[in-house]
């Protein structure tokens, strides 16, 4: 030490060492995602990455025409070629040949007729990935090529393309008078485009036979009990005999896997009795996985002189692709929400859910919400301007608050803080306009040297308000189960919920330091060994999934507690854990909670199963959803009217979110569904001209980009705790994806007056002419 440090040691001015920042803890903290080391340092187990001893590489053969009757498929040439162990076609599937989410309706590989461009016909499984794709291409199949039917509306009088017929559903919603008029009418016809969820990480999966003549799928599965039975279905074994162990998950927005894909894999690896490897193209991932529902609305609104909504007429109709997939549940969704967060005392929808030969659809975040949302939106402002009335104004005026009445006649009992939400993003204040200088061209639509000129750019403001319900619905039986076990100190969280990105594995860590002060928290690894806990989608696992692990906490804390509770004469209620400690209500009992586990382990398993729902009726009338979740968004756009090139400047947020349980994963979940939702308000479609995928790749569909997020703002979080759910909480990540594209399309139309009535919006849409 040096003498000038001895001496300011020695007269206490010597520099404190830093204290460290306290670990986040429990419900409310940004704890780090549980595997954010692991995706970082390139560890994270992708399927992709999976190798095994003797491993074959399969490839799969896809149909190059969206309809066609098969004359005849030779195999011959591809099971001679060197190096080929196994060709699989419709003749080799030893149990149930068809498979599907929603309805069976699929077949595993195409066996009479193809139904759309890239359906598999044949799998083969061969020494090498090129040999494998070689062979794969070496199967012949003659066709006769049908005429596609590709346009919804023609689906109606079209032969059928399926057994099952043309239309997958229909429901007439009918609710209130159906003479009530209002003093002012509009009317709208609306379209909204294919979004691909467009998975980054690659569809792979790996399945090794096993000696009781099963198999093991080694799969990115968002669903694995579900992928399970319809796996052990198709192979003609029992469920037992099937196990999906889930890999790492790249992320996903919707069903992330074509199941299509998965059944070919454990077919092969039976019949060769070796290891195999599928990892699927991007061009194979644009082909078979599902896509949103292209949609076509029509709508008439009727409106007294106020602005307040008389009654809503609208059209539905869904483009279902060549199968069924979820296009029921999704239809439901549409009719149900299709006039909004808004008091509508009359409404008349009807809702069809039609085949096409185009690509399949399904589930996508906010299926059937998202696609009304683009149009009661544009109907609104369609009344404030004919009302001469400011928009944000005519919303005020029809929102929706808890106990008034859906269409479907079901009472909304969830907090409904509609008006609140919309007033935040109104009353925020509005980003400052660009300086028309040349260093600030990079403001103006189309970027960095862009054709734009300054003169030309008009700004708008509009807005969108989402509404989505979560959990499965109209009579879904939604159970989770979670079992938490203590050890040493360590506590270890069992339970089938996939970790999609949603934050599922990190809540889980959450709960149960809140619930029994253990810091060192680790989640078990997915299989189906474990009991079911459903699919991944619509906030189902934060909160069923999340209940289970409470309620499997709070068991294994009494059990901690109740010896304590008996040595001391009181009841379990009069402790609490926190911080690390045991503590009595009146002082008497302190102790650590390691101290109280030493030797001990203690374990529970425990069910969340949420209250029941019922289908629609026929009128489209019933208790339908058990909560649903609310979005404002207020959109700031710069729209260069002569080219009509779109830069979203600003979207002002405010969401309702019952109870903010990670504050960092909910604004990261909330920002990736605006980011979402502008792909589809501006730049994502998946053109299939006659039902061929055209550009099947990341570089013809057009993701947003980092340069393409516009600045984010969420200027409220309303907690308004949902009685029902566990902990309170809703979902987060839907609704943002829902409202957005119906807030840029509203902006885009105060900027140029245009109806703006397609989603993307194209180029020409937002041109005005005579300027």
């Amino acid at each position: 030490m040096s003498n000038d440090a001895a001496t300011a040691e020695a007269a206490g001015t010597a520099e404190a060492p830093p204290v460290p920042e306290p670990i986040p803890h429990g419900l409310g903290a940004s704890l780090p995602p549980a595997d954010a080391r692991a995706k970082t340092e390139g560890t994270f187990p992708y399927a992709a990455d999976l190798w095994a001893e003797g491993l074959l590489w399969a490839a799969v053969l896809r149909s190059p025409h969206p309809h066609a009757r098969i004359v005849s498929i030779d195999t011959t040439h591809a099971r001679e070629m060197p190096g080929v162990r196994a060709v699989v076609t419709h003749e080799d599937v030893p149990g149930t040949a068809l498979h599907g989410r929603g309805r069976a309706d699929r077949p595993v590989f195409a066996s009479e007729v193809v139904r759309h461009h890239g359906e598999p016909l044949a799998a083969v499984a061969a020494d090498h990935p090129d040999t494998a794709r070689m062979a794969a291409a070496a199967v012949i199949v003659e066709y006769e090529v049908l005429d596609p039917v590709t346009d919804p509306e023609q689906a109606f009088e079209a032969e059928p393309l399926h057994p099952d017929g043309n239309l997958i559903r229909h429901i007439p919603l009918r609710h209130g008078d159906p003479e009530a008029a209002g003093e002012v009418v509009v009317e709208g016809l609306y379209r909204i485009g294919r979004q691909d969820p467009a998975p980054i990480g690659a569809e792979a999966g790996l399945a090794v036979p096993r000696p009781d003549g099963g198999v093991e799928l080694y799969l990115a599965s968002t669903d694995p009990h579900g992928d399970r039975d319809t796996a052990a279905a198709c192979y003609g074994l029992t469920p037992e005999q099937v196990k999906i162990v889930v890999t790492g998950v790249p992320g996903a927005t919707a069903d992330r896997e074509d199941q299509g894909f998965q059944l070919p894999l454990g077919l092969l690896a039976l019949k060769t009795g070796c290891p195999v490897k599928l990892t699927a193209t991007r061009e194979e991932s644009f082909l078979g996985h599902v896509h949103r529902h292209p949609t076509l609305l029509r709508y008439r609104h009727h409106a007294d002189a106020e602005g307040r909504v008389v009654k809503v007429e609208a059209q539905i109709l869904l483009d279902a692709g060549a199968y069924a997939d979820t296009s029921a549940e999704a239809l439901a969704a549409a009719v149900a929400f299709a006039c909004g967060p808004y008091v509508v005392p009359n409404a008349f929808i009807e809702g069809w859910a039609v085949r096409t030969n185009n690509p399949p659809s399904g589930h996508v975040r906010g299926e059937g919400a998202m696609q009304v949302c683009a149009a009661y939106e544009a109907q609104m402002d369609k009344v404030a301007k004919k009302l001469g009335l400011d928009p944000a104004e005519v919303r005020l005026r029809n929102v929706l608050a808890t106990g008034d009445v859906l269409p479907t006649g079901q009472t909304v009992t969830c907090p409904a803080p509609v008006a609140e939400l919309l007033q935040a993003v109104r009353d925020f204040p509005l980003p400052a306009l660009p300086k028309d200088t040349p260093e600030d061209e990079w403001l103006l639509p189309g970027g960095p040297e862009g054709a734009g000129e300054p003169g030309a750019v008009r700004r708008g403001v509009g807005y969108g308000i989402g509404m989505v319900h979560m959990l499965g619905a109209e009579g879904a039986d939604e159970v989770s189960t979670a079992t938490v076990k203590v050890q040493g100190g360590v506590a270890t969280v069992l339970c089938a919920a996939v970790e999609t990105g949603q934050g599922f594995a990190t809540l889980a860590r959450q709960i149960v330091q809140e619930t029994l002060g253990v810091d060192e928290v680790h989640v078990a690894p997915v299989d189906t060994d474990q009991p079911p806990a459903g699919a991944g989608c619509r906030g189902r696992h934060t909160w069923v999934s999340g209940g289970a692990v409470e309620r499997a906490a709070k068991m294994v804390r009494t059990q901690l507690l109740q010896p304590l509770a008996h040595q001391f004469g009181m009841s379990t209620e009069l402790l609490q854990i926190a911080d690390g400690k045991i503590t009595s209500y009146d002082g008497v009992l302190s102790t650590t909670v390691a101290e109280a586990l030493e030797g001990k382990e203690l374990w529970a398993t425990a069910q969340c199963r949420p209250h029941p729902t019922e289908p629609l009726d026929e009128a489209g009338q019933g208790d339908a959803f058990v909560g649903m979740s609310f979005c404002a968004i207020r959109a700031v756009v710069d729209v260069d009217i002569e080219i009509g090139s779109v830069r979203v400047v600003e979207l002002a947020v405010a969401q309702d979110v019952g109870r903010v349980l990670n504050p960092a994963q909910l604004t990261a979940r909330i920002e990736a569904g605006v980011t979402q939702g502008v792909g589809i308000a501006l730049t994502e479609n998946l053109r299939t001209p006659r039902g061929l995928v055209r550009h099947p790749d990341l570089t013809g569909y057009a993701l947003p980009t980092a340069l393409d997020a516009p600045d984010i703002r969420i200027v409220k979080l309303v907690e308004e705790r949902d009685v029902v759910a566990p902990f309170g909480a809703k979902s987060v990540s839907a609704v943002p994806v829902v409202a957005s594209p119906a807030a840029v399309a509203s902006a885009v139309r105060a900027a140029t007056g245009r109806p703006v009535n397609r989603l993307p919006i194209r180029p020409q849409a937002a041109v005005v002419t005579g300027t």
